[in-house]
């Protein structure tokens, strides 16, 4: 075939929306602290009086994570405490304070008991903001697994995990540290619920090329089509990467992909929370083959005051992974703020690098 036929038949592909897209091609709508379900009402009341600015900021929450994957979710978030032992988040200091400030008792936050076994435990913010619609870690997964079983062929699903360590204020449990070898358990649960085949990891996408960076820069992501049906780990906070690297240079042999720096070997996710602090910077960075995730809201502030300037920025942006408190149909009580494509798709070609004659994208 000659190279004018070749370019002629890609046009043709091109116009009926056949031409090969990428995994990093697309835009998703994905939600934020997906776990969350808020603070119950007396346990409210005592933040109140703690922080009221805190209180506002968390007072969001979203359904179970099936229940936003049928809507339309792409990408969720989950907050995990290292818990090898088990028991050290079990006894909430807030449950203490609201009983001492006479208020009623709020529904139990551990019925079952699951706080007191060993395992990652799923929630905002030890002692202060601790109710979850999963749990442990492990349970979420297995919500997502089951609805992905239920689903065949979606598109894929990227599963933020944002390690939380420190106490914050005095009343707090110390956190268990996130370490290397706690990272190999972290790396055992995930393999333990959801199996190799259903799972996009650092390996597949580096392929031959000597780090994972070079890979994803010179031949890019994964085809869509093969990635339908999977999921796609990312590490929330780049201060962890150093210890989950730490003895899988370029992520050889992990699950994760980290939040990494540019220019890094691992780097092939990066997140930038503000689309509007550097206008340039994300769309720089999906052109050079990065796989972005921002954010549309935050701390409710958007949402209460009606702001779109941050949304607006965030889809113009091309970061593939747009992570919102509002999401298609969920929105804010205050404004009506919400978070959507403009011809109401779960995922659309990206606007900065998605190929040319992209069409409808099937959910």
């Amino acid at each position: 075939m000659t190279l004018i036929a070749r370019f002629a038949l890609l046009i043709v592909l091109c116009a009926n929306g056949l031409a090969q897209i990428r995994l990093n091609q697309i835009q998703v709508i994905g939600s934020h602290n997906s776990y969350h379900v808020g603070l119950a009402p007396s346990e409210t009341l005592w933040l109140t009086k703690l922080n009221p600015k805190s209180a506002d900021g968390l007072d969001y929450r979203h359904p179970g994570l099936d229940v936003q994957l049928s809507m339309g979710v792409r990408q969720v978030e989950i907050d995990i405490y290292a818990d090898s032992k088990g028991g050290r988040y079990a006894h909430p200091a807030n449950l203490k304070f609201v009983a001492d400030l006479g208020l009623p008792a709020d529904p139990p936050f551990d019925p079952d008991g699951l706080f007191l076994k060993p395992g990652f435990k799923v929630m905002h913010a030890q002692d202060i903001d601790y109710r979850s619609s999963c749990q442990p870690f492990t349970g979420c997964l297995a919500v997502i697994l089951n609805w992905s079983k239920a689903h065949p062929g979606h598109l894929p699903l990227f599963i933020l995990i944002e390690t939380k360590d420190g106490r914050g204020r005095p009343f707090q449990v110390e956190t268990e540290p996130f370490t290397t070898a706690v990272f190999d358990d972290l790396d055992k649960e995930i393999r333990s619920v959801i199996p190799a085949g259903k799972m996009i990891v650092p390996d597949e996408v580096r392929g031959k090329h000597a780090t994972l960076e070079e890979a994803v820069l010179k031949d890019g992501w994964p085809s869509l089509d093969s990635s339908r049906g999977k999921v796609v780990f990312l590490l929330d906070q780049r201060r962890a990467g150093p210890d989950y690297v730490a003895g899988h240079p370029s992520l050889k042999g992990r699950v994760i992909f980290t939040n990494a720096e540019p220019g890094s070997p691992d780097a092939a996710f990066v997140e930038v929370n503000d689309p509007l602090k550097n206008p340039g910077l994300i769309p720089g960075l999906v052109k050079s083959g990065y796989l972005i995730r921002t954010r549309t809201d935050a701390d409710t502030v958007q949402a209460r005051s009606g702001d779109t300037k941050m949304r607006d920025a965030a889809l113009a942006s091309g970061a593939q992974i747009l992570s919102s408190d509002y999401y298609f149909s969920e929105k804010a009580s205050w404004t009506g703020f919400s978070v959507n494509f403009p011809k109401g798709e779960v995922a659309r070609c990206n606007p900065v690098v998605g190929p040319a004659g992209c069409g409808e994208i099937r959910p």
